[in-house]
Protein backbone atom coordinates (compact mmCIF):
# COMPACT_ATOMS: atom_id res chain seq x y z
CA UNK A 1 0.00 0.00 0.00
CA UNK A 2 3.04 2.16 1.02
CA UNK A 3 4.38 1.69 -2.82
CA UNK A 4 1.76 2.84 -3.89
CA UNK A 5 0.76 5.53 -1.94
CA UNK A 6 4.11 6.60 -3.02
CA UNK A 7 3.80 6.03 -6.34
CA UNK A 8 0.48 8.53 -6.23
CA UNK A 9 2.13 11.25 -4.34
CA UNK A 10 5.02 10.96 -7.07
CA UNK A 11 2.61 11.26 -10.02
CA UNK A 12 0.81 14.25 -8.35
CA UNK A 13 4.19 15.61 -7.51
CA UNK A 14 5.04 15.45 -11.22
CA UNK A 15 1.73 17.07 -12.11
CA UNK A 16 2.57 19.93 -10.20
CA UNK A 17 5.82 20.06 -11.61
CA UNK A 18 5.05 20.42 -14.82
CA UNK A 19 3.19 23.24 -14.20
CA UNK A 20 6.00 24.98 -12.68
CA UNK A 21 8.41 24.32 -15.36
CA UNK A 22 6.17 25.34 -17.87
CA UNK A 23 5.72 28.86 -15.92
CA UNK A 24 9.63 28.71 -15.38
CA UNK A 25 9.90 28.24 -18.99
CA UNK A 26 7.46 31.25 -20.09
CA UNK A 27 9.50 33.02 -17.56
CA UNK A 28 12.46 32.02 -19.06
CA UNK A 29 11.36 33.19 -22.76
CA UNK A 30 10.11 36.17 -21.77
CA UNK A 31 13.62 37.14 -20.02
CA UNK A 32 15.57 35.51 -23.10
CA UNK A 33 12.81 37.65 -25.51
CA UNK A 34 14.28 40.96 -23.99
CA UNK A 35 18.12 40.31 -23.34
CA UNK A 36 20.78 43.16 -23.05
CA UNK A 37 22.31 43.72 -26.59
CA UNK A 38 19.90 42.50 -29.37
CA UNK A 39 18.31 43.99 -31.53
CA UNK A 40 14.46 43.76 -32.00
CA UNK A 41 11.60 45.21 -33.80
CA UNK A 42 8.88 47.24 -31.91
CA UNK A 43 6.06 49.26 -32.43
CA UNK A 44 6.04 53.06 -31.78
CA UNK A 45 3.02 53.63 -29.30
CA UNK A 46 3.54 57.24 -28.11
CA UNK A 47 5.62 60.49 -29.19
CA UNK A 48 6.21 62.86 -26.67
CA UNK A 49 7.79 65.67 -26.68
CA UNK A 50 11.51 64.69 -25.90
CA UNK A 51 10.88 61.07 -25.98
CA UNK A 52 9.11 58.09 -27.73
CA UNK A 53 7.48 54.87 -26.27
CA UNK A 54 8.03 51.83 -28.32
CA UNK A 55 6.18 48.21 -27.61
CA UNK A 56 8.81 45.60 -27.81
CA UNK A 57 6.33 43.00 -27.06
CA UNK A 58 6.29 40.66 -24.21
CA UNK A 59 4.32 43.19 -22.08
CA UNK A 60 7.57 45.77 -22.00
CA UNK A 61 7.97 48.65 -23.40
CA UNK A 62 10.64 51.28 -23.69
CA UNK A 63 11.70 54.69 -23.80
CA UNK A 64 13.95 56.33 -26.89
CA UNK A 65 14.98 59.92 -26.97
CA UNK A 66 13.28 61.63 -29.78
CA UNK A 67 16.30 63.40 -31.04
CA UNK A 68 17.06 59.34 -32.79
CA UNK A 69 14.24 60.11 -35.05
CA UNK A 70 15.94 63.17 -36.62
CA UNK A 71 16.91 63.16 -40.27
CA UNK A 72 19.78 64.12 -41.87
CA UNK A 73 17.77 67.82 -41.97
CA UNK A 74 16.84 68.00 -38.32
CA UNK A 75 12.89 66.89 -39.38
CA UNK A 76 11.35 64.60 -37.16
CA UNK A 77 8.42 62.34 -38.53
CA UNK A 78 7.83 59.50 -36.25
CA UNK A 79 4.37 58.51 -35.32
CA UNK A 80 2.72 55.79 -33.10
CA UNK A 81 1.70 52.81 -35.01
CA UNK A 82 5.51 52.86 -37.29
CA UNK A 83 7.19 49.89 -36.80
CA UNK A 84 11.33 50.34 -35.81
CA UNK A 85 14.05 48.07 -34.96
CA UNK A 86 15.66 49.27 -31.53
CA UNK A 87 18.75 48.08 -29.47
CA UNK A 88 18.28 46.75 -26.01
CA UNK A 89 20.67 48.62 -23.85
CA UNK A 90 19.19 47.72 -20.31
CA UNK A 91 16.27 45.76 -18.70
CA UNK A 92 13.61 47.63 -16.93
CA UNK A 93 13.75 50.48 -14.74
CA UNK A 94 11.77 50.83 -11.63
CA UNK A 95 8.97 52.94 -14.12
CA UNK A 96 9.07 49.20 -15.44
CA UNK A 97 10.47 50.73 -18.92
CA UNK A 98 13.34 49.43 -21.02
CA UNK A 99 16.28 51.76 -21.91
CA UNK A 100 16.06 51.66 -25.93
CA UNK A 101 18.32 53.08 -28.88
CA UNK A 102 17.18 53.39 -32.22
CA UNK A 103 20.67 54.69 -33.18
CA UNK A 104 22.82 52.17 -32.05
CA UNK A 105 20.35 49.94 -33.98
CA UNK A 106 20.78 51.57 -36.81
CA UNK A 107 24.36 51.63 -36.97
CA UNK A 108 24.62 47.92 -35.97
CA UNK A 109 22.17 47.24 -39.27
CA UNK A 110 24.73 49.48 -40.89
CA UNK A 111 28.11 48.06 -39.67
CA UNK A 112 26.09 44.68 -41.26
CA UNK A 113 25.63 45.80 -44.33
CA UNK A 114 29.18 47.39 -44.55
CA UNK A 115 30.57 44.09 -43.50
CA UNK A 116 28.58 42.23 -46.12
CA UNK A 117 29.53 44.38 -49.07
CA UNK A 118 33.13 44.09 -48.00
CA UNK A 119 32.88 40.71 -47.92
CA UNK A 120 31.24 40.82 -51.26
CA UNK A 121 33.37 43.54 -53.02
CA UNK A 122 30.77 45.59 -53.33
CA UNK A 123 30.91 49.76 -53.94
CA UNK A 124 29.17 51.76 -51.12
CA UNK A 125 27.90 55.49 -51.89
CA UNK A 126 29.31 58.37 -48.84
CA UNK A 127 29.16 61.90 -48.67
CA UNK A 128 32.40 63.81 -48.10
CA UNK A 129 31.36 65.93 -44.52
CA UNK A 130 34.78 67.42 -43.82
CA UNK A 131 38.78 67.46 -43.91
CA UNK A 132 40.18 65.75 -41.52
CA UNK A 133 43.90 65.41 -40.87
CA UNK A 134 45.51 63.20 -43.29
CA UNK A 135 42.73 63.17 -45.50
CA UNK A 136 38.69 63.27 -45.60
CA UNK A 137 35.89 61.62 -43.48
CA UNK A 138 33.25 60.52 -45.34
CA UNK A 139 29.47 59.86 -44.38
CA UNK A 140 28.09 56.24 -45.63
CA UNK A 141 24.85 54.63 -44.44
CA UNK A 142 23.20 55.28 -41.67
CA UNK A 143 25.71 58.28 -40.91
CA UNK A 144 28.42 55.92 -40.02
CA UNK A 145 32.17 57.81 -40.87
CA UNK A 146 34.65 56.60 -42.38
CA UNK A 147 38.24 57.63 -43.56
CA UNK A 148 39.63 58.58 -47.05
CA UNK A 149 43.07 59.10 -47.27
CA UNK A 150 44.23 61.86 -49.64
CA UNK A 151 46.52 59.39 -51.30
CA UNK A 152 43.16 57.14 -52.39
CA UNK A 153 41.04 60.62 -53.61
CA UNK A 154 41.75 60.61 -57.15
CA UNK A 155 44.55 59.72 -59.31
CA UNK A 156 46.34 62.86 -59.04
CA UNK A 157 47.41 64.27 -55.92
CA UNK A 158 44.42 67.54 -55.34
CA UNK A 159 46.34 70.47 -53.54
CA UNK A 160 42.61 71.77 -52.49
CA UNK A 161 40.61 69.14 -50.68
CA UNK A 162 38.30 71.12 -49.25
CA UNK A 163 36.45 71.67 -53.10
CA UNK A 164 35.33 68.17 -52.69
CA UNK A 165 33.58 68.75 -49.40
CA UNK A 166 29.89 68.01 -50.01
CA UNK A 167 30.50 65.69 -52.72
CA UNK A 168 28.74 62.13 -53.07
CA UNK A 169 30.54 59.31 -55.03
CA UNK A 170 30.66 55.57 -54.66
CA UNK A 171 34.14 54.18 -52.92
CA UNK A 172 35.33 50.96 -52.52
CA UNK A 173 35.78 49.73 -48.01
CA UNK A 174 39.42 49.38 -48.59
CA UNK A 175 39.69 48.10 -45.15
CA UNK A 176 36.91 47.02 -42.48
CA UNK A 177 37.28 46.65 -38.18
CA UNK A 178 34.13 46.16 -36.79
CA UNK A 179 35.68 46.02 -32.71
CA UNK A 180 37.66 49.23 -33.61
CA UNK A 181 34.76 51.11 -35.94
CA UNK A 182 37.23 51.25 -38.45
CA UNK A 183 36.67 51.73 -41.90
CA UNK A 184 38.95 53.16 -44.42
CA UNK A 185 37.73 53.68 -48.48
CA UNK A 186 39.30 54.53 -51.58
CA UNK A 187 37.84 56.49 -54.71
CA UNK A 188 41.16 55.89 -56.94
CA UNK A 189 40.71 52.01 -56.71
CA UNK A 190 37.56 52.66 -58.68
CA UNK A 191 39.09 55.51 -60.75
CA UNK A 192 41.99 53.67 -61.89
CA UNK A 193 39.88 50.91 -62.60
CA UNK A 194 37.18 53.08 -65.01
CA UNK A 195 40.52 54.46 -66.76
CA UNK A 196 41.79 50.80 -67.45
CA UNK A 197 38.53 49.73 -69.36
CA UNK A 198 38.37 53.01 -70.85
CA UNK A 199 42.12 53.40 -71.97
CA UNK A 200 41.25 49.63 -72.98
CA UNK A 201 38.52 51.14 -75.64
CA UNK A 202 40.03 54.34 -76.74
CA UNK A 203 43.62 52.13 -78.22
CA UNK A 204 41.31 49.70 -79.59
CA UNK A 205 40.09 52.75 -82.31
CA UNK A 206 43.10 55.33 -82.09
CA UNK A 207 44.36 56.18 -85.06
CA UNK A 208 46.68 58.89 -86.61
CA UNK A 209 44.80 61.34 -88.64
CA UNK A 210 41.48 61.37 -86.56
CA UNK A 211 39.84 64.04 -84.56
CA UNK A 212 39.22 63.47 -80.83
CA UNK A 213 37.64 65.18 -77.79
CA UNK A 214 39.64 65.55 -74.86
CA UNK A 215 40.04 67.19 -71.04
CA UNK A 216 43.21 69.01 -70.46
CA UNK A 217 44.48 67.49 -67.47
CA UNK A 218 47.61 69.33 -66.51
CA UNK A 219 49.40 72.08 -67.94
CA UNK A 220 53.25 72.60 -68.60
CA UNK A 221 55.59 75.20 -69.90
CA UNK A 222 56.02 73.26 -73.13
CA UNK A 223 52.35 72.19 -73.37
CA UNK A 224 49.18 70.40 -72.34
CA UNK A 225 48.28 66.75 -71.63
CA UNK A 226 44.92 65.93 -72.80
CA UNK A 227 42.89 62.85 -71.48
CA UNK A 228 41.56 60.98 -74.74
CA UNK A 229 39.80 58.34 -72.14
CA UNK A 230 42.14 56.46 -70.45
CA UNK A 231 45.20 57.53 -72.18
CA UNK A 232 46.56 61.03 -72.75
CA UNK A 233 48.12 62.91 -74.99
CA UNK A 234 50.36 65.79 -75.73
CA UNK A 235 49.44 68.36 -77.52
CA UNK A 236 52.69 70.69 -77.94
CA UNK A 237 52.80 74.55 -77.36
CA UNK A 238 53.52 75.33 -81.07
CA UNK A 239 50.58 72.73 -81.97
CA UNK A 240 47.77 74.84 -80.24
CA UNK A 241 47.53 77.61 -82.34
CA UNK A 242 48.82 79.08 -86.02
CA UNK A 243 49.49 82.08 -83.63
CA UNK A 244 51.92 82.90 -81.38
CA UNK A 245 51.75 81.20 -77.63
CA UNK A 246 53.90 82.50 -75.15
CA UNK A 247 52.31 79.97 -72.60
CA UNK A 248 49.82 76.98 -72.93
CA UNK A 249 48.46 79.01 -69.70
CA UNK A 250 46.95 81.88 -72.12
CA UNK A 251 44.71 79.62 -74.22
CA UNK A 252 43.58 76.83 -71.75
CA UNK A 253 42.47 76.12 -68.04
CA UNK A 254 42.64 72.86 -66.67
CA UNK A 255 39.23 71.09 -66.97
CA UNK A 256 38.59 72.30 -70.39
CA UNK A 257 37.14 70.58 -72.86
CA UNK A 258 39.14 70.33 -76.26
CA UNK A 259 38.46 68.73 -79.69
CA UNK A 260 42.04 67.65 -81.14
CA UNK A 261 44.40 65.57 -84.20
CA UNK A 262 46.14 63.32 -83.38
CA UNK A 263 48.90 63.88 -85.12
CA UNK A 264 51.23 60.34 -84.15
CA UNK A 265 50.53 57.52 -82.07
CA UNK A 266 52.90 54.87 -81.04
CA UNK A 267 51.14 51.88 -80.03
CA UNK A 268 53.86 50.21 -78.04
CA UNK A 269 54.82 52.99 -75.81
CA UNK A 270 51.86 54.58 -75.89
CA UNK A 271 52.40 57.87 -76.70
CA UNK A 272 50.16 60.31 -78.00
CA UNK A 273 50.87 63.38 -80.21
CA UNK A 274 48.08 65.92 -80.86
CA UNK A 275 47.57 69.48 -82.86
CA UNK A 276 45.13 71.87 -82.23
CA UNK A 277 45.68 74.04 -85.14
CA UNK A 278 45.71 71.50 -87.48
CA UNK A 279 41.84 71.31 -86.82
CA UNK A 280 41.75 74.87 -88.37
CA UNK A 281 42.54 75.85 -91.86
CA UNK A 282 46.11 77.46 -92.15
CA UNK A 283 45.78 81.42 -92.62
CA UNK A 284 48.79 81.21 -94.89
CA UNK A 285 46.40 79.76 -97.56
CA UNK A 286 45.08 83.17 -98.48
CA UNK A 287 47.97 85.22 -97.19
CA UNK A 288 48.80 86.14 -100.96
CA UNK A 289 45.02 87.12 -101.54
CA UNK A 290 44.62 88.75 -98.21
CA UNK A 291 47.47 90.84 -98.06
CA UNK A 292 48.83 92.09 -101.24
CA UNK A 293 52.24 94.34 -101.77
CA UNK A 294 51.43 97.88 -101.34
CA UNK A 295 48.34 97.62 -99.14
CA UNK A 296 48.39 99.45 -95.72
CA UNK A 297 47.48 96.66 -93.03
CA UNK A 298 47.16 96.69 -89.00
CA UNK A 299 48.81 94.55 -86.52
CA UNK A 300 50.25 94.34 -82.95
CA UNK A 301 54.36 93.98 -82.12
CA UNK A 302 54.61 90.85 -80.80
CA UNK A 303 58.33 90.39 -80.54
CA UNK A 304 61.48 92.43 -81.15
CA UNK A 305 65.14 91.58 -82.31
CA UNK A 306 68.27 93.51 -83.07
CA UNK A 307 66.86 93.30 -86.60
CA UNK A 308 63.89 94.06 -86.82
CA UNK A 309 60.00 93.88 -85.59
CA UNK A 310 57.28 90.83 -85.77
CA UNK A 311 53.96 92.16 -86.27
CA UNK A 312 50.96 89.87 -85.81
CA UNK A 313 48.46 90.44 -88.71
CA UNK A 314 46.15 87.77 -87.40
CA UNK A 315 46.10 84.79 -85.69
CA UNK A 316 49.33 82.71 -87.27
CA UNK A 317 50.33 85.19 -89.36
CA UNK A 318 53.15 87.59 -88.81
CA UNK A 319 55.25 90.09 -90.83
CA UNK A 320 58.50 91.26 -90.42
CA UNK A 321 59.59 95.10 -90.35
CA UNK A 322 63.52 95.07 -91.16
CA UNK A 323 65.34 97.40 -88.66
CA UNK A 324 66.22 99.33 -92.58
CA UNK A 325 62.51 99.71 -93.27
CA UNK A 326 61.36 101.58 -90.24
CA UNK A 327 62.47 105.59 -91.16
CA UNK A 328 63.27 107.43 -94.04
CA UNK A 329 65.32 110.01 -92.21
CA UNK A 330 66.86 108.58 -88.94
CA UNK A 331 69.10 105.88 -88.56
CA UNK A 332 67.57 103.31 -86.43
CA UNK A 333 70.01 101.59 -84.11
CA UNK A 334 67.50 98.88 -82.68
CA UNK A 335 63.94 98.64 -83.41
CA UNK A 336 63.34 99.27 -79.49
CA UNK A 337 63.78 103.07 -79.92
CA UNK A 338 60.68 103.05 -82.04
CA UNK A 339 58.51 100.16 -81.07
CA UNK A 340 57.44 98.32 -78.23
CA UNK A 341 55.77 94.84 -77.67
CA UNK A 342 51.73 95.22 -77.25
CA UNK A 343 51.07 98.33 -79.47
CA UNK A 344 49.25 98.41 -82.46
CA UNK A 345 50.35 99.98 -85.81
CA UNK A 346 50.20 100.53 -89.17
CA UNK A 347 52.29 99.62 -91.91
CA UNK A 348 53.08 98.57 -95.97
CA UNK A 349 53.07 95.23 -96.58
CA UNK A 350 56.08 95.03 -99.01
CA UNK A 351 56.29 91.42 -100.31
CA UNK A 352 54.71 87.92 -99.29
CA UNK A 353 55.86 84.54 -99.75
CA UNK A 354 52.84 82.25 -98.58
CA UNK A 355 55.18 79.04 -98.77
CA UNK A 356 57.89 80.40 -96.97
CA UNK A 357 55.25 81.93 -94.67
CA UNK A 358 57.20 85.59 -94.89
CA UNK A 359 55.76 88.64 -95.01
CA UNK A 360 57.88 92.13 -95.58
CA UNK A 361 56.35 94.95 -93.99
CA UNK A 362 57.26 98.64 -94.20
CA UNK A 363 56.47 101.45 -91.60
CA UNK A 364 58.39 104.31 -93.14
CA UNK A 365 56.73 103.82 -96.54
CA UNK A 366 53.47 105.37 -94.96
CA UNK A 367 55.52 108.83 -95.54
CA UNK A 368 56.44 109.75 -98.66
CA UNK A 369 60.14 109.04 -99.57
CA UNK A 370 62.58 111.62 -99.06
CA UNK A 371 64.35 110.61 -102.05
CA UNK A 372 61.72 110.72 -104.31
CA UNK A 373 61.44 114.43 -103.24
CA UNK A 374 64.54 115.08 -104.02
CA UNK A 375 65.12 113.94 -107.32
CA UNK A 376 61.94 115.96 -108.55
CA UNK A 377 63.38 119.39 -106.99
CA UNK A 378 66.94 119.30 -107.94
CA UNK A 379 69.24 118.52 -110.63
CA UNK A 380 72.40 117.96 -111.77
CA UNK A 381 74.38 121.60 -112.35
CA UNK A 382 71.74 122.67 -109.33
CA UNK A 383 72.91 124.89 -106.53
CA UNK A 384 72.47 123.91 -103.41
CA UNK A 385 73.05 125.04 -99.41
CA UNK A 386 73.41 122.33 -96.59
CA UNK A 387 75.05 122.00 -93.12
CA UNK A 388 77.66 119.70 -92.64
CA UNK A 389 76.27 116.36 -91.25
CA UNK A 390 79.66 114.14 -90.69
CA UNK A 391 83.09 113.92 -92.37
CA UNK A 392 85.72 110.37 -93.42
CA UNK A 393 88.99 110.45 -94.62
CA UNK A 394 87.65 110.70 -97.96
CA UNK A 395 85.24 113.55 -97.57
CA UNK A 396 82.36 115.70 -96.52
CA UNK A 397 78.64 114.80 -95.94
CA UNK A 398 76.09 117.45 -96.92
CA UNK A 399 72.85 117.35 -95.76
CA UNK A 400 70.41 118.87 -98.77
CA UNK A 401 66.86 117.81 -97.34
CA UNK A 402 65.23 115.60 -94.94
CA UNK A 403 66.84 112.15 -95.59
CA UNK A 404 68.72 112.71 -98.35
CA UNK A 405 72.65 113.58 -98.05
CA UNK A 406 75.32 114.39 -100.58
CA UNK A 407 79.37 113.64 -100.32
CA UNK A 408 82.16 116.22 -101.72
CA UNK A 409 84.70 113.69 -102.23
CA UNK A 410 88.13 115.57 -100.19
CA UNK A 411 89.20 116.29 -104.36
CA UNK A 412 86.39 118.92 -105.15
CA UNK A 413 87.07 120.84 -101.74
CA UNK A 414 89.40 123.19 -103.29
CA UNK A 415 90.88 124.18 -106.55
CA UNK A 416 94.28 125.56 -105.18
CA UNK A 417 95.03 123.43 -102.23
CA UNK A 418 95.41 119.55 -101.83
CA UNK A 419 93.17 118.47 -98.92
CA UNK A 420 94.26 115.40 -97.10
CA UNK A 421 92.03 115.33 -94.18
CA UNK A 422 88.93 117.02 -95.38
CA UNK A 423 88.44 118.19 -91.54
CA UNK A 424 91.28 120.46 -92.31
CA UNK A 425 88.84 122.44 -93.75
CA UNK A 426 85.24 121.86 -92.81
CA UNK A 427 83.83 120.79 -89.43
CA UNK A 428 80.76 118.99 -88.19
CA UNK A 429 77.50 121.80 -88.65
CA UNK A 430 79.41 124.15 -90.71
CA UNK A 431 76.83 125.86 -93.57
CA UNK A 432 78.28 125.16 -97.03
CA UNK A 433 77.34 125.88 -100.49
CA UNK A 434 77.87 122.89 -103.48
CA UNK A 435 76.43 122.00 -106.62
CA UNK A 436 75.33 118.81 -107.15
CA UNK A 437 77.83 117.01 -109.62
CA UNK A 438 76.09 113.61 -110.62
CA UNK A 439 72.32 111.38 -108.64
CA UNK A 440 72.64 108.03 -108.89
CA UNK A 441 69.11 107.24 -108.53
CA UNK A 442 69.91 103.02 -108.34
CA UNK A 443 72.24 103.62 -105.33
CA UNK A 444 70.51 106.57 -103.85
CA UNK A 445 73.85 108.73 -103.68
CA UNK A 446 74.22 112.66 -104.45
CA UNK A 447 78.00 113.76 -105.86
CA UNK A 448 78.75 117.54 -104.65
CA UNK A 449 81.44 119.63 -105.33
CA UNK A 450 82.40 122.72 -103.54
CA UNK A 451 84.97 124.10 -105.74
CA UNK A 452 82.92 124.01 -109.03
CA UNK A 453 81.10 126.83 -107.08
CA UNK A 454 83.38 129.01 -109.13
CA UNK A 455 85.35 128.60 -112.37
CA UNK A 456 89.15 126.85 -112.56
CA UNK A 457 91.48 129.10 -111.79
CA UNK A 458 94.19 127.61 -113.26
CA UNK A 459 94.39 128.79 -116.92
CA UNK A 460 94.94 132.27 -115.04
CA UNK A 461 96.78 131.36 -111.87
CA UNK A 462 99.98 132.49 -113.08
CA UNK A 463 99.19 135.72 -114.03
CA UNK A 464 96.65 136.29 -111.46
CA UNK A 465 98.96 134.90 -108.58
CA UNK A 466 102.09 134.92 -109.62
CA UNK A 467 104.62 134.32 -107.37
CA UNK A 468 106.05 137.71 -105.34
CA UNK A 469 102.30 138.70 -105.08
CA UNK A 470 101.68 140.22 -101.89
CA UNK A 471 97.76 139.81 -100.85
CA UNK A 472 97.12 142.53 -98.14
CA UNK A 473 94.09 140.96 -96.94
CA UNK A 474 93.68 137.23 -96.87
CA UNK A 475 91.18 135.50 -94.51
CA UNK A 476 92.19 132.45 -92.36
CA UNK A 477 89.90 129.49 -92.78
CA UNK A 478 91.68 126.98 -91.38
CA UNK A 479 94.26 126.45 -88.77
CA UNK A 480 96.27 122.58 -88.52
CA UNK A 481 99.28 120.86 -87.28
CA UNK A 482 101.24 121.65 -90.33
CA UNK A 483 100.45 125.04 -91.18
CA UNK A 484 97.76 127.42 -91.83
CA UNK A 485 95.10 127.82 -94.63
CA UNK A 486 94.33 131.47 -96.16
CA UNK A 487 91.55 132.27 -98.66
CA UNK A 488 93.32 134.45 -101.63
CA UNK A 489 89.48 135.41 -102.99
CA UNK A 490 86.45 133.03 -103.22
CA UNK A 491 87.76 129.94 -104.92
CA UNK A 492 91.33 130.10 -104.27
CA UNK A 493 93.20 129.18 -101.17
CA UNK A 494 96.54 128.83 -100.63
CA UNK A 495 98.58 126.86 -97.82
CA UNK A 496 100.95 129.00 -95.47
CA UNK A 497 103.38 126.30 -94.13
CA UNK A 498 104.70 126.09 -90.44
CA UNK A 499 107.87 127.49 -91.05
CA UNK A 500 106.13 130.60 -93.55
CA UNK A 501 103.88 131.61 -90.55
CA UNK A 502 104.58 134.96 -88.41
CA UNK A 503 102.99 135.45 -85.40
CA UNK A 504 103.07 139.37 -83.98
CA UNK A 505 104.84 138.88 -80.48
CA UNK A 506 101.63 138.62 -77.51
CA UNK A 507 99.38 137.86 -80.47
CA UNK A 508 97.53 133.97 -81.67
CA UNK A 509 96.06 133.81 -85.05
CA UNK A 510 92.55 132.66 -84.89
CA UNK A 511 90.29 131.49 -87.48
CA UNK A 512 89.02 134.19 -89.23
CA UNK A 513 91.96 136.75 -88.72
CA UNK A 514 92.99 138.74 -92.19
CA UNK A 515 96.35 138.69 -93.01
CA UNK A 516 98.99 139.74 -95.09
CA UNK A 517 100.91 137.24 -97.57
CA UNK A 518 103.19 136.62 -100.47
CA UNK A 519 103.02 134.15 -102.77
CA UNK A 520 106.09 131.96 -102.32
CA UNK A 521 105.62 129.42 -105.37
CA UNK A 522 102.46 128.49 -107.54
CA UNK A 523 102.72 124.50 -108.36
CA UNK A 524 100.77 123.68 -111.84
CA UNK A 525 101.53 120.21 -112.19
CA UNK A 526 99.90 119.26 -108.28
CA UNK A 527 97.89 122.16 -108.57
CA UNK A 528 98.72 123.86 -105.05
CA UNK A 529 99.05 127.44 -104.10
CA UNK A 530 101.69 128.18 -101.32
CA UNK A 531 101.99 131.93 -99.89
CA UNK A 532 104.32 132.58 -96.86
CA UNK A 533 104.25 135.41 -94.43
CA UNK A 534 107.98 136.15 -93.46
CA UNK A 535 109.77 138.61 -95.50
CA UNK A 536 107.17 140.30 -97.49
CA UNK A 537 108.29 142.64 -100.21
CA UNK A 538 111.75 141.35 -99.65
CA UNK A 539 113.73 140.47 -103.21
CA UNK A 540 114.39 136.29 -102.98
CA UNK A 541 117.79 134.96 -104.02
CA UNK A 542 118.15 134.12 -107.76
CA UNK A 543 117.13 130.47 -108.10
CA UNK A 544 119.61 127.95 -109.40
CA UNK A 545 119.69 125.57 -111.91
CA UNK A 546 118.57 122.39 -110.52
CA UNK A 547 120.77 119.48 -110.10
CA UNK A 548 121.42 117.46 -113.65
CA UNK A 549 123.07 114.04 -113.68
CA UNK A 550 125.09 113.69 -117.18
CA UNK A 551 126.25 110.16 -118.02
CA UNK A 552 129.26 109.59 -120.03
CA UNK A 553 130.77 106.29 -121.41
CA UNK A 554 134.18 105.47 -122.21
CA UNK A 555 135.44 103.71 -124.70
CA UNK A 556 137.53 100.59 -125.31
CA UNK A 557 134.18 98.54 -122.94
CA UNK A 558 135.53 100.49 -120.04
CA UNK A 559 132.07 101.13 -117.51
CA UNK A 560 130.14 104.26 -117.86
CA UNK A 561 131.10 107.25 -115.76
CA UNK A 562 128.54 109.51 -114.29
CA UNK A 563 129.00 112.97 -113.60
CA UNK A 564 126.90 115.33 -111.17
CA UNK A 565 126.56 118.94 -111.15
CA UNK A 566 124.33 120.37 -108.08
CA UNK A 567 122.96 123.57 -108.01
CA UNK A 568 120.27 125.07 -105.15
CA UNK A 569 117.02 126.05 -106.97
CA UNK A 570 113.08 125.29 -106.55
CA UNK A 571 110.18 124.86 -109.37
CA UNK A 572 108.60 127.97 -107.92
CA UNK A 573 111.97 130.10 -108.80
CA UNK A 574 111.93 128.52 -112.09
CA UNK A 575 108.60 129.65 -112.25
CA UNK A 576 109.46 133.12 -111.33
CA UNK A 577 112.52 132.93 -114.34
CA UNK A 578 109.90 132.21 -116.96
CA UNK A 579 107.29 134.06 -115.74
CA UNK A 580 110.09 137.37 -115.85
CA UNK A 581 110.99 136.39 -118.84
CA UNK A 582 107.81 136.27 -121.22
CA UNK A 583 106.90 139.93 -119.00
CA UNK A 584 110.30 141.00 -120.50
CA UNK A 585 109.98 140.18 -123.93
CA UNK A 586 106.17 141.34 -124.27
CA UNK A 587 107.21 144.93 -122.73
CA UNK A 588 110.23 144.84 -126.00
CA UNK A 589 107.50 143.99 -128.46
CA UNK A 590 105.26 146.92 -127.06
CA UNK A 591 108.08 149.56 -126.94
CA UNK A 592 109.14 148.32 -130.37
CA UNK A 593 105.26 149.34 -131.58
Amino acid sequence: MASNANVEMTGSDMGSGMESFAALFEQRVESDFAREGEIIAGTVVQVGRDSVVVDIGGKSEGVIPLREFADATGQVGVKPGDKVDVYIESRENDDGLVTLSKEKADKMKVWDEISNACEADELIEGTISQRVKGGLSVTIRGGVKAFLPGSQVDLRPIRNLDKLIGQTYKFKVIKFNKKRGNIVLSRRVLLERERDEMKQKTLETLTEGMTVKGTIKNITEYGAFVDLGGIDGLLHITDMSWGRVNHPNEVFNVGDEVTVKVLKYNPETERVSLGLKQTQEDPWNHAEEAYPAGKKVRGKVMSITDYGAFVELEPGVEGLIHVSEMSWTKKVKHPSKLLEVGQEIECQVLEVDARAKRISLGLKQLEPDPWMLFTDKYHPGDKIAGKVRSLTDYGVFVGIEEGVDGMVHKSDLSWSVRVNNPSDLHHKGDDVEAIILSINHDEKKVSLGIKQLWDDPWPTMLSEFAPGRVIDESQVISIVEYGIFVRLREGVEALIQTGDILEPEGTKIKVGDLVKVEISSVDTIERRLFATMKNIGVEKPAPAERPKRVKSAGGGGSAAVEEEKSVAGTVGDLIREKLAGKLDLKKKEKDQE
